[in-house]
């Protein structure tokens, strides 16, 4: 049990130190536990959930394809024309938009896509990005965490406790958009309010043609029709008997398809390389290394000792269970990545199953860790991959952003919007 723990322990803190790219860190903790001898081969396999590999990898597909036809530059430019050049109203559409682009599509994607046309737009107004770029991450997490697939804790979350899209939809969407609208709220009264720019500037932005950013309307219409067909198809999931995962890989299949028929075999083979090569590869098998080393930590029984443990202090008591978890999946996802932190805490509330009247007693503790994992991340830099890719590709740009000053904006709006959650849970699954 010690030597799992150990690793798990080893995993965590390396992949704090960022000294290791993570999908490293994770596979090195996965071999260990097999050659260890706490999981067997066919064990550890066994532990991988392929229905959120496959799930995350359909996405990543369908959104490189995509992305090419110039959808997501139209939306961003869309807005801004919106708000008339204003930069206070550009960046509450940014943030709106970012949210819900984030709820259909997985945070990280949509960050990628939005943020460097968010740059743009803030060198045509000449006014500080910074704004734009912290208050577009903080809602790419919010509205991430209303759907199933909008965040990669809710899609382990889902697929660990056979939770449908539809699920997340009904019983976390009503709080985020209220969540949402004091995020709006807040980023205005720090920093909208204050943004000027020139009226050359707002011309200039007015006179942009966000139709010509649609490079390739026969695939603009081909992505719709896709994306469209997933997401019903996800919302019937249930009645039809598919796995996220397997529709995940399905839509891919078709986008593939519907992109390359036509097309000679060699142009084929080019594009689907291409396709291929933009998949989020080091995020795939950071997960397939992080599943084996949560399974080995849970086949010695450790984390049902903890889960026991936990019970014992709350006595049982659903409110006193979900506000810790609620509360302490936020400051812990603050400090450490809410993907191995939601891994880990999976199989923990499992455990507790039998002190809540089996696997329909726990669906309000499901609710709780996705709102305090998902909307927790927002505390840190570390906190969630989306927060890490907007820094990256900030610095890229010679944007500042660094740890403490993300810190010391985000932490104080994440414990508000974990007391917003805090209230919506209690009172809707508080007898």
């Amino acid at each position: 049990m010690w030597v799992a723990v150990g690793i798990l322990a080893f995993t965590y803190a390396a992949i704090m130190t960022e000294r290791l790219n993570r999908a490293i860190v994770a596979l090195l903790g996965a071999i260990l536990i097999i050659s260890t001898g706490i999981l067997s081969q066919e064990s550890a396999i066994a532990g991988i959930d392929f229905n959120t590999i496959g799930l995350l990898t359909g996405m990543m597909v369908i959104v490189s394809i995509s992305r090419k036809s110039g959808i997501f530059e139209y939306l961003a430019i869309w807005a801004a024309k919106l708000a008339k050049g204003n930069p206070a109203g550009i960046l509450a559409l940014l943030v709106v938009v970012t949210a819900v682009v984030s709820a259909l599509l997985d945070n990280v994607t949509t960050v990628l896509l939005v943020v460097p046309v968010t740059l743009v737009i803030c060198s045509q107004l000449k006014v500080p990005p910074y704004p734009f770029l912290l208050s577009q991450v903080i809602a790419s997490n919010i509205g991430g965490t209303a759907t199933l697939i909008g965040d990669p804790p809710n899609i382990i979350i889902g697929a660990g406790a056979n939770l449908s899209f539809n699920a997340f939809v009904v019983n976390l969407a009503p709080v985020i958009a209220i969540i949402l609208v004091v995020h709006v709220l807040a980023i205005h009264f720090f920093w909208g309010r204050q943004l000027r720019t020139t009226p050359e500037a707002k011309a200039h932005i007015m006179a942009l043609d966000e139709r010509a950013a649609i490079t390739d309307k026969v695939l603009l219409i081909k992505s719709l029709v896709v994306i469209g067909a997933v997401l019903v198809t996800f919302i019937f999931a249930r009645f039809i008997g598919l796995d996220s995962g397997t529709i995940g890989i399905a839509g891919a299949t078709l986008m593939l398809l519907l992109d390359n028929v036509g097309k000679s075999s060699e142009a084929q083979t080019e594009s689907v390389t291409k396709v291929f090569n933009e998949v989020e590869w080091i995020t795939l098998f950071f997960f397939i290394g992080l599943f084996v080393v949560v399974t080995g930590v849970e086949h010695t029984g450790f984390l049902k000792m903890l889960a026991d443990k936990l019970v014992a202090v709350t006595g049982g008591d659903l409110k006193s269970t979900g506000v810790g978890i609620l509360w302490g999946s936020a400051i812990l996802s603050a400090i450490v990545d809410n993907i191995p932190f939601v891994a880990t805490m999976i199989p923990m509330i499992k455990s507790m199953a039998p002190a809540f009247g089996g696997p329909e007693g726990l669906l309000p503790l499901w609710w709780a860790l996705s709102l305090g994992a998902c909307l927790g991340g927002n505390g840190t830099l570390v906190g969630a991959s989306a927060n890490l890719t907007v820094a990256g590709i900030a610095e890229r740009n010679g944007v500042p952003f660094s740890f403490v000053t993300y810190t010391k904006h985000a932490f104080p709006m994440m414990i508000v919007h974990i007391a917003i959650a805090h209230i919506y849970w209690v009172i809707r699954y508080v007898p």
